[in-house]
């Protein structure tokens, strides 16, 4: 059986990663060939496990013991089979395409070893089948990122931008590790048969209605902030874009197949936990929409063509969670709906993304201000990266409509009609039109018009473009083909776990889906067309000269290109007067007072002990004597005492 293979998904870019930094500089491009090798051959098991399981098959479940209550073990249900294709399969096309980005870098040992490591650890956490074992392989791809953020190290911006990722992602990994630590209090009080693992998610599942609605609550919030920092919604989203200071290879990886998809796929791999705690959901769903709305609105004035995408992927990993937070009126559907666009944006991301990085190998600059004019230079590019804009701003037929279809029309109208409440609704229709908007601005800019620059555009070799021209049909043919059979099929996941009896929040039964009339229906259709022709009009035909607007006098403009000055509040007045001046003095404080006076204290006791005992020292020998001869007396008398001769 395939499944008996399970464990080598990770082993083998483990393996890659070894000899990567062992045999790397002495083998071309790098040692690059491991790394190829052994993703590729992750992505093959995964695909024969994933048709092993499709479309009733039995999950995998495999488990060993590690302590008496904890275990470590693989799971592949219908979610973690699909996440396992994509992430293997997309940092496989990725691989193969920093072969070409990274040709003329001396790094390139370094880099494919911490890639592979990267790609082993996030399918790690898709494998896990515990919290515990989830959190080791969540800090791992942390630590990952880290190193290839700041792979220019070099750099003071590369170096800068990779601490503040490890530091604002920490700030949500010590929620999600309170978040287990309170798990596993409230396990051990269920009283469970010996040899059950406490924190293996079948367990968690089982005995979910046991746990105290309260706890229940907090726990899943707190796993919540994990997924908070890890996937870059508000507030903890600042460190997204400053990650692009790494090659763009490295945010294809981040931004597409890896790390800010793990704290999506938390939430969606503990969601019988946040069934049980519907309060919870609507926190996710409120959070996911209004991160959509605003990162949306920064990336209308970004100039940094990793910066635009950056902030895109921000607000689609916010669509992403308020498909799940709609799992409040809609049940276990949310799985299959945010899942799918999750998948579905992982491909065209990952194109946009390369592509990118292909105008920024012809081009040497980030700039779009500096480009214009490359669609006759850069044929491939240009098309492949149209494929990706659309399916971006959601334009049918691209798998970018239907999986921000089901979000907007099967969940968030849902809520609006069972709830009354439209804001989600509304936070992810205006979205959608800011995306439609800010996307083509880097198209139009990019590949329209004159060139602004005296630079000399040329294609990129064939390593890099034949990855494009995958993905790019994946952007484009994706969504159409598997819309039927994707949401339904991963929905299935928790069939046995849902035990929880849950009443609808509204007038609809929990998982019925509102059934949308044709003009809220062609809402999405519209946003998408509509931002097209709107950058069409100001950026290809000139319509309106945006100089005007964009200039440092439009409080608007400097409000959005300053990030809504989140960084300066976070680094001026968390960072500064809360972390330096009330921390700093109140450590200072206790570092003088408290622990330099216990030790003062201390030596101060021992010092006036012995300055007694030294006036004890008269150097006269009849003292010593009378001393002697008392002492042995009261000696003598307690010895009679004791045997009773007195």
């Amino acid at each position: 059986m395939i499944s008996d293979f399970a464990f080598l998904i990770p082993i083998l870019p483990v393996i890659a990663f070894v000899l990567t930094l062992a045999f790397g500089r002495r083998l071309p491009a790098g040692g690059a060939i491991f790394s190829i090798l052994a993703i590729a051959g992750s992505a093959a098991i995964s695909i024969l496990i994933f048709l092993q399981i499709y479309p009733h098959g039995e999950p995998i479940h495999q488990s060993m013991p590690w302590f008496s209550v904890l275990n470590f073990g693989i799971l592949i249900d219908p979610l973690a089979s699909v996440m396992l294709v994509m992430v293997s399969f997309v940092s496989l096309l990725i691989h193969i395409y920093a072969v070409g980005y990274m040709s003329h870098d001396p790094g390139k040992p370094r880099y494919f070893a911490e890639t592979s490591l990267f790609t082993a650890a996030m399918l790690g956490v898709v494998l896990s089948d515990n919290i515990l074992q989830f959190f080791m392989a969540w800090e791992l791809v942390g630590l990952c990122s880290y190193l290839l953020i700041g792979f220019w190290y070099r750099k003071p911006s590369a170096a800068a931008a990779a601490k503040k990722a490890f530091l604002v992602t920490r700030v949500g990994d010590v929620l999600f590790l309170a978040g287990i630590v309170l798990l596993y209090f409230n396990m051990i009080k269920l009283d469970l048969p010996s040899g059950t693992y406490l924190l293996q998610f079948t367990t968690i599942f089982e005995n979910v209605s046991r746990i105290p609605s309260g706890q229940l609550t907090l726990i899943t919030l707190l796993f919540f902030g994990g997924a908070v920092g890890k996937s870059g919604q508000f507030p903890l989203h600042g460190w997204l874009p400053d990650a692009m200071e790494g090659p763009t290879t490295v945010s294809a990886l981040i931004h597409a197949a890896t790390m800010v998809t793990a704290g999506v796929y938390l939430v969606a791999r503990t969601f019988p936990m946040y069934l049980a705690a519907p309060d919870s959901l609507i926190v996710v769903a409120y959070i996911g929409g209004f991160t959509a709305l605003l990162a949306s609105t920064m990336g209308l004035v970004m100039n940094d063509i990793k910066r635009v995408l950056a902030y895109s992927t921000v607000s689609q990993l916010g669509y992403m969670m308020l498909g799940l937070g709609m799992g409040a009126v809609i049940g276990a559907e949310a799985v299959g709906i945010s899942m799918f666009h999750l998948i579905s944006h992982a491909f065209f991301k990952a194109l946009l993304f390369l592509c990118a990085g292909s105008v920024i190998h012809a081009m040497a600059t980030n700039d779009i201000r500096e480009m214009g004019g490359l669609l006759g230079k850069m044929k491939v590019t240009a098309i492949t990266m149209l494929l990706g804009a659309f399916a971006l701003a959601g334009i049918p037929p691209t798998s970018g409509f239907f999986s921000k279809d089901a979000i907007i029309l099967e969940g968030a109208y849902t809520f609006w009609q069972s709830t009354g409440d439209m804001l989600p609704f509304f936070f992810s229709a205006a979205a959608a039109v800011l995306t439609s908007i800010y996307t083509f601005r880097l198209w139009f800019m990019t590949f329209t018009g004159k060139p602004r620059s005296e630079r000399h555009a040329h294609e990129s070799p064939a390593v890099m473009t034949i990855p494009l021209a995958i993905l790019g049909i994946l952007a484009l043919v994706f969504g159409g083909l598997a819309v039927s059979l994707f949401i339904p099929f991963v929905s299935e996941s928790y069939e046995h776990e849902l035990v929880v009896e849950l009443a609808p929040l509204g007038g609809y039964a929990l998982g019925e889906i509102a059934h949308a009339g044709t003009a809220v229906q062609s809402i999405p259709i519209i946003a998408g067309v509509g931002g097209f022709i709107i950058a069409w009009l100001i950026y290809n035909r000139r319509l309106l000269d945006m100089s005007r607007i964009i200039k440092s006098s439009n409080p608007l403009y400097r409000l959005l290109v300053n990030r809504y000055y989140l960084d300066n509040l976070f680094t001026d007045i968390i960072g500064v007067i809360i972390t330096h001046q009330l921390f700093a003095m109140l450590g200072e404080w206790t570092d003088r007072k408290v622990i330099d006076g216990i030790i003062d204290g201390i030596s101060g006791f021992l010092i006036a002990c012995s300055e007694l005992l030294r006036k004890v020292q008269t150097g006269v020998v009849q003292n010593y004597a009378t001393a002697v001869i008392i002492g042995v007396t009261l000696i003598a008398i307690s010895i009679n005492i004791i045997t009773g001769r007195f």
